[in-house]
């Protein structure tokens, strides 16, 4: 991703818009073959200092890179960026890297889906206490839990997919997109700027909008930050839960932590989740951008304003670069986190209870009582569960309901004891979740397929 976003890179591919400019005007016979060839030889001989002190002179990079490709080429120098404005080369720059850009997020985003996947299959089975208002709610399944993210970063990817497969440059249209400068240029050649234009786009594999002003439409630049801010979001999400199970009440999750790693510089003891801390920090930064590009977007003057130009520079590149660090993080953390299965058993064992009695309460209607009376019955009974455990004593739920007399009228002591064990209370979470889990390998699988 740092290579893509270089100085380097930017400027290789600068050369390849002119290279192809090039070539489709040499099939207008406009451009020799000995030019052609001069440029050929030289697109990858990149020297940034000397583009640099060129620039100290023309304060413009287009035109120093221009002139430092000329000094290398005597023969074509002279026919480079005929006929186009910067923002034809830069547009289209900015467009295939993009596209490169996004292509490694996809393969990141895929690898941390199949992580999930089997996740979700090793997982699915295994009850767990969900939380609703960050309180004890009903049981779950770890697997469902993880079915959750999976379902919100499989969304994610679909969208990132449609803009990898939507983004398009702004094609070779002059200063103000009229083609003008082309259509002077090709007079008398029979081949029109739009035919132009297709050779050279169709050289670097590269679609682009029929319609452009001096640049491409800033609304791709908000679409692409947009889908960022998904991704983002999704991780934050899943960093942010995980954060919350890996502190020592809940004890469930723990970040891969090293033999020699340090916690804390003042607390020995301490297993601070740093990486997930990473992924929240960084995603509250991708959540911003999406902004900035709103306001290209929204604020582009008639046919050009140069105040875009700046932002944009900076917000492509550190999305992209902070989005890949989620997702490396992210990748990691999944594949090798520690999940500790006695925790979980034990926190269903202190709160699964109170989940249970919505069966108990079910069970007591069905064989004759009263739903409000029950419900006052069970109601009763918890407080006086919550009051003992705010002493430091065990949950004693079950021993309560099933001394309780009013209940016993309706239902046996066996039978509240076997319903009130809420680990068998997660409905069809596990079915669904292997479902999602499938689901995943079957997109994934038609992605790596094309």
């Amino acid at each position: 991703m740092r290579h893509i976003w270089s100085e380097v890179r930017k400027r290789q591919l600068m050369r390849q818009v002119w290279l192809a400019l090039a070539t489709a005007q040499n099939q207008a016979g406009l451009v020799s073959a000995e030019q052609l060839a001069d440029l050929q030889a030289h697109v990858n001989d990149i020297d940034i200092d000397r583009a640099l002190e060129i620039e100290k002179e023309t304060r413009h990079d287009v035109m120093a890179e221009i002139r430092t490709y000329a000094e290398q080429c005597p023969v074509g120098g002279g026919i480079i960026h005929w006929g186009a404005t910067s923002a034809d080369i830069t547009d289209n720059v900015d467009t295939l890297r993009l596209r490169e850009a996004a292509v490694l997020l996809r393969d990141q985003l895929m690898q941390l889906l199949e992580r999930l996947a089997e996740k979700i299959e090793e997982t699915a089975v295994i009850p767990t206490m969900a939380h609703t208002h960050i309180q004890p709610a009903e049981p779950t399944t770890l697997g469902y839990r993880f079915a959750v993210y999976a379902q919100d970063l499989l969304e994610d990817l679909q969208a990132l997919q449609t803009l990898i497969a939507n983004l398009r440059g702004k094609g070779l249209k002059g200063a103000v997109g009229t083609q003008a400068s082309y259509a002077e240029l090709l007079h008398g050649t029979g081949m029109t700027p739009q035919e132009m234009e297709k050779i050279a786009m169709n050289h670097l594999k590269l679609p682009y909008f029929p319609i452009a002003t001096q640049t491409y439409t800033r609304q791709q630049d908000l679409r692409i930050q947009q889908v960022l801010a998904g991704i983002a979001a999704s991780l934050h999400k899943f960093a942010l839960d995980f954060r919350i199970l890996q502190s020592p009440p809940f004890g469930e999750w723990a970040e891969p932590f090293g033999k020699k790693q340090v916690g804390s510089s003042a607390m020995p003891f301490k297993r601070n989740p740093i990486n997930t801390e990473n992924i929240c920090s960084l995603a509250r930064y991708v959540a911003g951008l999406p902004a900035v590009a709103w306001d290209n977007a929204s604020q582009a003057i008639l046919e050009r304003s140069l105040d875009d130009s700046a932002n944009r520079r900076l917000f492509q590149a550190e999305g992209f670069l902070a989005t890949d660090e989620i997702l490396r993080r992210a990748n990691r953390i999944v594949a090798e986190m520690v999940i500790d299965e006695e925790a979980i058993a034990r926190n269903m064992a202190t709160y699964g209870p109170f989940a249970a009695t919505e069966r108990v309460l079910m069970a007591l209607v069905a064989a004759g009582g009263s739903r409000q009376d029950g419900h006052e019955w069970i109601r009763e009974a918890s407080l006086q569960a919550w009051a003992t455990m705010r002493q430091g004593e065990a949950n004693p739920l079950v021993d309560l309901m099933v001394s309780d007399e009013r209940i016993g009228d309706y239902l046996q002591p066996s039978q509240i004891e076997e319903l009130m064990d809420a680990t068998a209370h997660t409905g069809t979470a596990v079915a669904r979740a292997q479902a999602m889990a499938q689901t995943v390998r079957i997109f994934i699988g038609k992605l790596a397929f094309k």
